[in-house]
């Protein structure tokens, strides 16, 4: 049976404007808890020993200050790579204005799904096919989900999308799609 683990919305190094603000406030741990974030993530996907890592978008928070976000990702994705796990990326909202991202060279267990159209991976080693579709820019209003490809039979399934599903007030709805 293939096991995985799931993740999305990291916002890695993530400025966290205004907490400055509040008196007292542990600015520092607080902006680097997405880091540490990634960091148990990966540890338990090794400890648990899983196959595949899926990141469901906003793994970055728009463009970097500087190129050592990319640098901390990829030693991260380097360490999963050393205990065999293979890593599948569709891009958020936050990760489409994100110019930088362009020219890291990720290890090879990493693959970015496409943002263009709808892609689908077949792992046959595993059984497994992984259905997803990344945001080519910031504002996707339209349900991606609605153009992924159907099943592949005799295959574990799995959709990966960053979305707002149906919507919450308040709050942006990008790539909105119905649970059913």
């Amino acid at each position: 049976m293939v096991r995985f683990i799931h993740a999305a919305d990291i916002h890695l190094d993530s400025p966290l404007l205004g907490l400055e603000r509040y008196e007292g406030a542990p600015v520092d741990a607080i902006r680097g808890a997405t880091r540490q974030s990634l960091q148990n993530l990966v540890n338990l996907a090794c400890d648990e020993q899983v196959d595949l890592a899926l990141i469901a978008g906003d793994l970055y928070d728009g463009d970097w200050k500087d190129y050592n976000t990319g640098l901390a990702f990829s030693s991260q994705m380097a360490k999963l790579r050393e205990a065999g796990v293979r890593v599948f990326i569709v891009a958020g909202n936050h990760d489409a204005a994100n110019q930088m991202t362009r020219r890291l060279r990720l290890p090879e267990n990493v693959k970015m799904l496409s943002s263009r159209e709808p892609e689908t991976v077949v792992l046959d080693d595993l059984g497994v096919a992984i259905h997803g579709q990344g945001f080519d820019k910031q504002a996707v209003t339209d349900d991606l989900s609605i153009r992924y490809p159907d099943a592949v039979r005799g295959m574990v399934n799995i959709g990966l999308l960053h979305t707002c599903a149906e919507g919450r007030e308040g709050h942006g709805r990008y790539a909105p799609c119905s649970l059913l």
